[in-house]
């Protein structure tokens, strides 16, 4: 591994972290949780770059409500989901 590439993932880990799962493990859950730590950390830069004056605050609200609507629609098709699938039978 060179020197640069162990570098690149330092700061890959240091701007982007990744907080451990403790929930039930189901890979729905797992799934929603990576979904949501994503939108936590875009939602930090672009409220970032709407306090430093690098884009208009209209311009961040619109970008956190697309950002929320996935995020909405992830927990739709992941966690929702199942909620709605009939129960399995057990095989005879």
């Amino acid at each position: 591994m060179s020197p640069e590439s162990s570098s690149d993932s330092e700061k890959d880990r240091f701007f982007y972290p990744v907080g451990r799962y403790r929930g039930e493990f189901k890979p729905e859950t797992l799934a929603f949780n990576a979904n949501l730590q994503e939108f936590a950390q875009r939602v930090s830069i672009i409220c970032g770059l709407e306090t430093g004056g690098k884009i208009p605050p209209g311009d961040a609200y619109k970008e956190i409500k697309k950002l929320w609507h996935q995020l909405k629609e992830s927990k739709r098709n992941l966690l929702d989901a199942e909620k709605t699938d009939p129960p399995e039978l057990p095989e005879a």
